[in-house]
C-alpha cells in the first residue's frame, strides 16, 4: 500500500479531463481549475517533460467535478486539414 492509498486517496475516483503535450499549457490549465476551487493534479507530467510528444500529461479531477472542469477548460483545438493553407 502506498502513501496515497493509505491516506484515503482512491485513484478510481479521478478522471482525465484533458491531455497536454506542452507542460506549460498543462500547468496553466491546472492552475485555472485550482483557482476555481477544484482538486486536480497532473498525471505523467514528468514523463511528458522527458519524452515530449511521445507522452501526454493528463489533467485529472475528481469525478464529482468532471462537468465543472470541462466547462471551465477551453475546448481542445481540432485540426482541420481543409482549412490549412497550402502556400499556393
Amino acid at each position: 500500500m502506498n502513501e496515497l492509498t493509505a491516506a484515503g486517496f482512491d485513484p478510481e475516483q479521478y478522471v482525465a479531463v484533458a491531455r497536454f503535450e506542452d507542460p506549460i499549457e498543462a500547468q496553466m490549465a491546472k492552475g485555472m481549475l485550482e483557482a476555481a476551487g477544484l482538486e486536480c493534479f497532473l498525471h505523467g507530467e514528468s514523463a511528458n517533460q522527458l519524452l515530449g510528444a511521445a507522452f501526454r500529461a493528463r489533467l485529472m479531477v475528481h469525478r464529482r467535478d468532471e462537468d465543472v472542469a470541462r466547462e471551465l477548460l477551453p475546448a481542445p483545438e481540432v485540426y482541420d486539414p481543409s482549412a490549412a493553407e497550402d502556400g499556393e
